[in-house]
């Protein structure tokens, strides 16, 4: 039989494993590097280099809490009517999401994070709180904006919500004003034509309270349900929320130097989690039943050595 501290030793090195599987973790979460990732058919090795691309030199979100929303900006809602920003915020809080319809991931991601987290908030869209979302493409039109509403009011279930769900597109001045105000830096790039029809941007939510002042930035693409709802009641009363981590997820679809598609999606913490938990289950999956293994087969051969079955029959003589 092993003894108890070969055992011990067992799980020793699996927690040494184990820590250093989160030192992997914490040395990805704090390099500047952005894991590159390309579509189907289309995958390049980006070159490497300890620092980001120069594209993203003016890419980010600066968090301007307590900045105002300038409630007087009028964009083009879902149904083609021009609306100020003061019809959605005054009474109750807003979530605010600027995006781009036609983004080839980065925004739909962001957008089927927020709808996930919201199934699981027991506030209502149109009652509780409202969702503003608002295009930073001025060639983006009336009838994108209403795909898109129709499309996340059906994956959040609950279409008697609608009047929550405001989907906005505008002009250049007025999305200028509004990024400026949220702090969301931008740039235009060419898309496969040549033509600057795409955008390399990062991906954060803001809160925003009745009063119009910029809440709380919740940054990456998934978001927890119980923040969201820490976020919109401390909203809902006007009190303003602390910065938090400015860990970046960043995307641009086109690469004009290397002339082919790329996505860069920094998405460290996530991956280096996944990361941890993967190695950390499979080794001490490993280390386990190789434990019970060497036990049972010591067991056999102890027995087998002292000349008795395992009814205690003697064998040999």
């Amino acid at each position: 039989m092993r003894s108890m501290s070969t055992i011990r030793r067992s799980w020793q090195r699996a927690a040494i494993a184990a820590a250093s599987a989160v030192g992997l973790c914490l040395v990805a979460a704090n390099s500047p590097l952005m894991a590159q990732v390309s579509g189907y058919g289309e995958k390049t090795m980006g070159p490497v280099s300890d620092k980001p691309p120069a594209i993203l030199d003016k890419v980010g979100i600066a968090q301007h809490l307590n900045w105002q929303v300038p409630l007087t900006l009028t964009f083009t809602d879902d149904a083609g009517k021009q609306v100020q920003l003061s019809s959605y915020i005054g009474k109750s809080p807003a979530i605010l999401a600027l995006v781009y319809y036609q983004c080839p991931m980065l925004c739909s991601e962001e957008l089927n994070g927020l709808t996930s987290a919201l199934q699981m908030v027991k506030y209502v869209p149109g009652k509780d709180f409202n969702i503003i979302v608002v295009s930073i493409d001025p060639t983006e039109g009336t009838d994108l904006a209403a795909a898109k509403k129709r499309s996340y009011l059906k994956r959040y279930g609950h279409p008697e919500t609608a009047a929550g769900w405001h989907f906005m597109t505008g002009t250049q001045a007025n999305i200028d004003a509004i990024t400026k105000a949220v702090g969301f830096g931008y740039v235009k790039i060419p898309g496969p034509d040549g033509k600057l029809t795409q955008f390399a941007h990062a991906s954060s939510i803001q809160i925003v309270t009745p009063e119009g002042k910029l809440a709380q930035y919740y940054m990456g693409v998934e978001y927890s349900p119980k923040d969201l709802m820490l976020g919109l009641n401390e909203a809902s009363a006007n009190r303003i929320g602390s910065p938090v981590d400015n860990i970046l997820t960043y995307c641009y679809h086109y690469d004009p130097q290397t002339n082919k598609h790329s996505l860069i999606v920094a998405r460290v913490v996530q991956l280096g989690g996944g990361l941890t938990v993967m190695l950390l289950g499979g080794f001490m999956l490993t280390m386990f039943r190789r434990d019970l293994r060497l036990e049972h087969n010591e067991g056999d051969n102890g027995a087998a050595g002292n000349g008795k079955t395992g009814t205690g029959t003697k064998v040999n003589g």
